[in-house]
């Protein structure tokens, strides 16, 4: 049974920067692309960024280029997500997912993906 456990989330001022973690067991990692959403209070969930398995490839919402990073470490079974020049409209619930397809985390599959995390609370301070 696959299990994705993110970490990693807290706390933080406007301008400030966080790394989440998320360790993926149960499954072979290496088939997997992996990615990370987030659910703000009172919105739906959106896409962040993902990753093919790899890591050669790499997929970003428009709202987070240039400040946002996705890296995985297969050695460690661990998708990463380093979050630089924080604003307050990044708060939310950050959520760790894995599918076998890297298409899947594409816009156009309406969050078609396969497993999912439950999820870490980054809160960003004006």
């Amino acid at each position: 049974q696959a299990q994705l456990v993110e970490s990693g989330g807290g706390l933080v001022q406007a301008g400030g920067s966080l790394k989440l973690s998320c360790v993926v067991s149960g499954l072979t990692f290496t088939n997997y692309a992996t990615g990370w959403f987030r659910q703000a209070p009172g919105k739906e969930r959106e896409f962040v960024a993902a990753i093919n398995w790899g890591g050669g490839n790499t997929y970003y919402a428009n709202s987070v280029k240039g400040r946002f990073t996705i890296s995985r470490d297969n050695a460690k079974n661990t998708v990463y997500l380093q979050m630089n020049s924080l604003k307050p409209d990044d708060t939310a619930v950050y959520y760790c997912a894995a599918d076998e397809y890297y298409s899947d985390f594409f816009p156009s599959r309406k969050q078609n993906v396969e497993y999912w995390g439950q999820g870490t609370q980054v809160t960003v301070s004006s």
